[in-house]
């Protein structure tokens, strides 16, 4: 492998930079060109979104594309985006909020019937008072964001170029409840790592999209947008951006990405990191001989059999539940709580009144809650899963192509399974890094950004 990473160059070097300091130029308020504004009607995909921000006509950079999804070379044009929600929307959300129907409480002293009435109040309570939604907008829009289009769906990208030479380009991709929030604390770490106890040569440029279906990224209006689709997309978004050689990082639903795009083997990707085993969970064949093996099929068995009901439903019927999470802030909120036990309980106990893990505070969580809700991502996030149950079911029976580059495993304590080094191998034959962090679960990035940017420049050190 050459050991030094392919950065941006010519003149596509100089488009990007100049779409990131084109931000900057926005921020005392949108161009006379914005092309992108207008009433947001949730539920409706593409455009309609971008009444929650904006993008500048006269920012707008252009390079010349010929490896995305769909055809010969052409003009891609990357825009400067800028959220900027409407006060009205914000009330209305809190009168929503405010009006909720509370069932009555559960039946029992633990989560094992779902979201627990007191600590789903005391969110209520906060949502509809202290949060400011408008601390979070300027937070954001500090932060390089783009918007461009590819296989004609708008993906919504923050991307930020290392200070340091050399910088590994990195592409993170999200999962559900999740979104491109999760990842505004590694920024930091990942792109100056000499800022964060680390090394100038572990600096990255870092891109993190939104998923179609997620926030500000389209919504899309067809079948067909499952991981292997969007894995391409991405592929085609790093050429776009100018890499020649990058590596890509994925937890959740964005670990099912990633793996994709390690199959997919796109010319330039030389490194996978994941931090969840997706193959586990699918109910793959794994040995169970040693007691830390036996420790994670007893944590297998019980999500398959009490901890995955999201899974199911978003999987099987997303348009049932979508239509609660279209009209119900409080009903999105609980969903999106009910996902791992570990997780739901860290996130119940900063409402309820104790220490917050990490970065799972109330401000954060609410930070991601409110995002899905203005964008009206309830219903096009769970139709991702129903996309990828029915690609899964069109490739039974046959072969996935085999993963031949480096991978990096960093098995977190509370996830929902913490992969035995065994189990990764299995699926992944190239592991070249593994390792078992002190801390962290399921939103590793989003609850311990240090340790987990810690993982990501171990993982891919080799590879620079």
């Amino acid at each position: 492998m050459h050991p030094k990473s392919a950065r941006p160059h010519g003149a596509e070097h100089h488009a990007v930079e100049a779409a990131q300091e084109a931000v900057a130029s926005t921020r005392s308020g949108p161009s006379r060109r914005n092309v992108l504004q207008g009433g947001l009607a949730v539920g409706v995909a593409g455009a309609a979104l971008t009444a929650l921000g904006s993008t500048s006509a006269d920012a707008a950079i252009s390079t010349t594309d010929s490896r995305g999804p769909g055809g010969p070379a052409k003009v891609a044009v990357i825009r400067p985006y800028r959220v900027r929600v409407p006060r009205q929307q914000v009330l209305e959300l809190r009168s929503r909020v405010a009006a909720t129907r509370w069932p009555t409480k559960e039946l029992v002293s633990d989560r094992s019937q779902g979201v627990q009435l007191a600590a789903a109040q005391r969110l209520a309570r906060y949502w509809g008072t202290d949060y400011s939604w408008s601390r979070f907008e300027k937070k954001i829009n500090a932060v390089p964001q783009f918007m461009t289009t590819i296989d004609d769906m708008d993906i919504h990208f923050i991307h930020v170029r290392s200070r340091h030479k050399n910088a590994l380009p990195l592409i993170i991709t999200h999962g559900w409840p999740g979104s491109f929030i999760e990842m505004l604390e590694v920024i930091g770490p990942l792109t100056n790592p000499t800022a964060h106890g680390g090394s100038a040569t572990d600096a990255f440029d870092l891109v993190v999209p939104s998923m179609p279906g997620y926030g500000f990224s389209g919504h899309p209006v067809d079948k067909g947008w499952d991981a292997g689709r969007m894995a391409q997309t991405w592929a085609a978004l790093m050429a776009r951006l100018g890499y020649k050689r990058w590596v890509a990082q994925g937890g959740d639903v964005g670990a099912s990405v990633t793996d994709l795009l390690a199959r997919q083997a796109p010319a330039g990707l030389a490194g996978v990191h994941f931090n969840l085993l997706t193959s586990a969970l699918r109910g793959g064949a794994q040995p169970v001989v040693t007691a830390e093996e036996r420790t994670a099929a007893a944590a297998v068995a019980e999500f398959s059999s009490s901890g995955n009901g999201y899974l199911i439903e978003q999987s099987t019927r997303p348009q049932t539940i979508g239509t609660a999470l279209a009209d119900s802030p409080m009903a999105l909120a609980a969903w999106m709580l009910d996902h791992d036990t570990d997780s739901y309980n860290k996130i119940a106990r900063a409402f309820l009144g104790g220490p917050a893990a990490g970065n799972l505070t109330r401000d954060h969580v609410l930070d991601n809650i409110t995002m899905y809700w203005l964008t009206g991502s309830g219903v096009s996030a769970a139709r991702s899963y129903w996309e990828n149950a029915q690609a899964r079911a069109r490739a039974v029976g046959q072969t996935p192509a085999p993963v031949k580059i480096p991978v990096g495993f960093s098995a977190f304590p509370g996830e929902i399974l913490q992969a035995p080094r065994s189990w990764v191998e299995q699926t992944y034959p190239t592991l070249a890094y593994y390792n078992k962090p002190a801390r962290g679960g399921h939103f590793a990035a989003w609850e311990e950004p240090q340790l987990f940017a810690a993982e990501v420049r171990a993982a891919f050190r080799a590879l620079r």
